[in-house]
């Protein structure tokens, strides 16, 4: 399978790749493999590097063998770091309230949108903004992988990341916002409005078909009208894309997230919008 590279480094500030003390941010999915080193004490970011597979990887046990690939032969990642982040991005999901959670019964929260089986390790992720936990299935096998490299670090599934972050962007924003976050084989929606989660779902997609409608069947149960509200894409998306082009179809006022970061400003290779999880 091949594997194309993307690897950005901050033109601008080069000094700031001999820091002393880096940290190293990972997010993997099926669909591919990135990276960012950052300086520990600024939080300058040094270095993108984006791995992406020709076709999604049919399993954790086969991307697993990616990842000790790129491992082997990226000397960026061959140093030491003081603090690793890892975040896990599948559709073995899903947000639960804190009314309704129990962290030592997890099982059940699962059971109608994913097929488990009872040797999964179950886990939780705690929002730091909205009452709620993320439960899911996290790669354990590369977990057990990055603890042999780093020792202990920490990691979070993608859709924590994600919703935290994007009400931390809307807080001060009085009408509603509808975020879609793209990925090669699935799409998050978040909807959210000063800094409340108003929805959130995360949907597989194999053709543009696919992803305008779970766009469009989303507004109709929020009651949104697909001529008024903006819509907001982040991601893997581009405006010359069949994506961009019948969600245009549909949806007149789309965006493109204005960034946060301005790491990938003047890039040739990555969109301003491009990685919101890992780089914001």
């Amino acid at each position: 399978m091949t594997i194309k590279v993307k690897q950005l480094q901050k033109k601008s500030k080069k000094n700031s790749a001999f820091a002393q003390h880096k940290s190293l941010s990972i997010q993997f999915s099926l669909d591919g493999f990135s990276f960012c080193i950052s300086n520990s004490e600024t939080k300058e970011i040094l270095l993108f590097t984006e791995y992406t597979f020709s076709s999604s990887i049919a399993s954790p046990e086969l991307l697993l063998d990616k990842i000790i690939r790129v491992f082997d032969t990226d000397k960026d990642l061959q140093q030491d770091f003081t603090s690793v982040f890892a975040i896990h991005q599948n559709n073995l999901a899903t947000l639960v309230p804190n009314k309704l959670f129990d962290r030592n019964n997890l099982a059940p929260y699962l059971k109608y949108d994913v097929k488990t089986l009872k040797t999964d390790f179950i886990t939780y992720d705690l929002h730091t903004i909205i009452a709620a936990n993320t439960v899911y299935i996290p790669y354990v096998n590369i977990n057990n992988y990055l603890f042999q490299n780093f020792g202990e670090f920490e990691y979070k599934h993608h859709s924590t990341v994600l919703i935290d972050k994007l009400l931390n962007y809307s807080e001060n924003d009085s009408e509603e916002q509808f975020f879609v976050h793209v990925s090669p084989s699935h799409l998050d929606i978040v909807v959210c409005k000063e800094g409340k989660l108003l929805f959130y779902n995360s949907f597989s997609y194999n053709t543009k078909e696919d992803f305008i409608y779970y766009v469009l069947f989303t507004a109709e149960q929020l009651q949104m009208d697909p001529n008024s509200f903006q819509l907001t894409f982040i991601g893997d998306i581009e405006k010359e894309s069949d994506i961009y082009s019948i969600t245009y179809t549909y949806i007149r006022n789309i965006h493109f997230m204005n960034p946060i970061n301005s790491f990938f400003t003047d890039s040739e290779d990555f969109s301003n919008h491009s990685n919101f999880i890992l780089i914001a």
